[in-house]
């Protein structure tokens, strides 16, 4: 009879494998169950990583970052010629990611099993194996089982040329026009993807708000960047029925009445947990309607030796946050003081042209607190290297606390905006206010100098205010 495990993990995407190799280190004995041919889950194979590949090789390729730059303009000779090159470098970033983590686990003694596992017994999962079944019990469990695309059932995803976004990463030619129906995190950054590429795109969001998480300012910045790109943007419109035409093409009708008409369609509204097969009524859990499962601030579950971490417990559903998860999950579980919580401010990236990454305080989050606020800005466009790299759309704003003149919150729109928001991350992490930026050296020519001018700006309100 095989010797229970301290930790068996549900899953080896980016919590399972960060939870699993952090119980390892600490000397306990892990295994980690995955069904997919390969360890990495949606953030290596359908997500995160493929999608952000095909965004930077889109750009590569279509010219992108060099239309209209010193008078030259760009265009992509062969839209058909350029899907086998995307589809190339996407594979090959996900073999090396892959053959990244089973090295990772191996290395921490960390065992891999290939297989569908599901509770038969509190302590105790059955894997389908490929040599056959097989039954492992464990101490302690972290579900990291992630997510999948949510289907409803008027959405005739096995249709040729309608897509989930999971499925679009499969694409066989580059379709002159597509019509996106969704215009949250990953529906914005496909449209302006494919849009980049010289595919027509129509971006319908049921909402009036254009993903109303963000600084609303920066929210329409992104509108007007993504709308300049080519994209049809229709908000506040309801879809209803899709279907073909007599011609071979997709029709989404709208609940105005109109029809819209395309090549392919994509439909990117919204995950569900991955839970469904689990036999969590075995070990006396539930998921709720979206298939997520509920969790403490220790994400422990209804269960106290079951931990769940990740895109299955919901919101935020980030590949950076479902780490930090796991590790404060197994850290609690084994009594390990290393990592007992994850830092309040959680840093948001959206990978669409342009990029935009957000911390902290929104304009709008402060007017309903009752925050005393100023804001700074700085334009890409009066920026050398803004100008250098022909980015004239770009703009770092800060939010500042009126009385304390701390940073509240960070935004950025614009090229390596995922990156430079850390800056204002770390400022606000350690209760920094505007006067760090004033009194840093930075490198010039830079974008990263535009969180001093931001606070020029911004020490510039707060004298108006004084």
């Amino acid at each position: 009879m095989e010797a229970p495990h301290d930790l068996v993990v549900l899953g080896s995407g980016p919590a399972g494998e960060k939870g699993a190799v952090q119980a390892a280190y600490f000397g306990h004995r892990v295994v980690v169950v995955e069904k997919a041919p390969e360890p990495g889950g949606a953030a290596v194979h359908t997500g995160t990583l493929p999608s952000k590949t095909l965004r930077e090789t889109a750009l590569y390729l279509s010219g992108f970052r060099a239309r209209d730059l010193y008078g030259v303009s760009v265009r992509l000779d062969d839209p058909h010629a350029a899907v086998p090159r995307l589809i190339a470098r996407k594979d090959a970033i996900a073999r090396q990611e892959s053959e990244r983590i089973r090295h990772n686990l191996a290395r921490h003694g960390v065992e891999l099993v290939r297989g569908e596992a599901r509770f038969v017994a509190p302590h105790t999962v059955e894997v389908r194996t490929p040599e056959g079944p097989r039954r492992i019990d464990g101490r302690f469990f972290l579900i990291a089982t992630g997510s999948s695309p949510r289907n409803p059932p008027d959405v005739p995803i096995h249709e040729p040329d309608v897509y989930d976004s999971d499925e679009i990463l499969a694409l066989s030619h580059l379709p002159k026009s597509m019509v996106v129906l969704g215009a949250g995190v990953i529906g914005c950054e496909y449209a302006c993807m494919f849009a980049a590429l010289g595919v027509q795109v129509v971006l319908v969001e049921a909402r009036t708000q254009f993903l109303p998480f963000l600084d609303h300012e920066v929210g329409r910045r992104l509108e007007s960047a993504m709308q300049h790109l080519g994209i049809e943007i229709r908000k506040g419109h309801r879809w209803g029925r899709i279907h073909r035409a007599a011609n071979g093409r997709i029709l989404c009708d709208l609940a105005d009445g109109s029809v819209l008409e395309s090549e392919t369609l994509l439909f990117a509204a919204g995950r569900v947990g991955s839970t469904a097969g689990l036999g969590l009524e075995h070990v006396g859990l539930t998921a709720d309607d979206r298939g997520a499962l509920k969790v403490d601030r220790h994400y422990r579950t209804a269960m106290p030796h079951v931990y769940a971490a990740g895109d299955v417990i919901g919101f935020p559903a980030l590949a950076s946050t479902s780490m930090e998860q796991a590790r404060v999950a197994v850290c609690h579980a084994f009594g390990i003081d290393y990592k007992q919580s994850i830092g309040p401010m959680l840093p948001y990236g959206i990978y669409t042209i342009p990029e935009v990454s957000c911390v902290g305080e929104t304009e709008e989050t402060c007017r309903e607190q009752g925050i005393d606020y100023v804001v700074g800005r700085a334009l890409y466009r009066e920026n050398a290297r803004g100008l250098i790299t022909g980015d004239l759309e770009g703009m770092t704003k800060l939010v500042v606390h009126t009385k304390t003149r701390r940073l509240v919150g960070t935004h950025v729109i614009g090229e390596r905006a995922s990156e430079l928001v850390h800056i204002g991350q770390a400022v606000m992490h350690l209760g920094g206010t505007i006067d760090t930026f004033i009194e840093m050296v930075f490198n010039y020519p830079t974008l990263s100098e535009s969180f001093k001018y931001a606070a020029y700006s911004a020490l510039g309100e707060l004298a108006k205010r004084r």
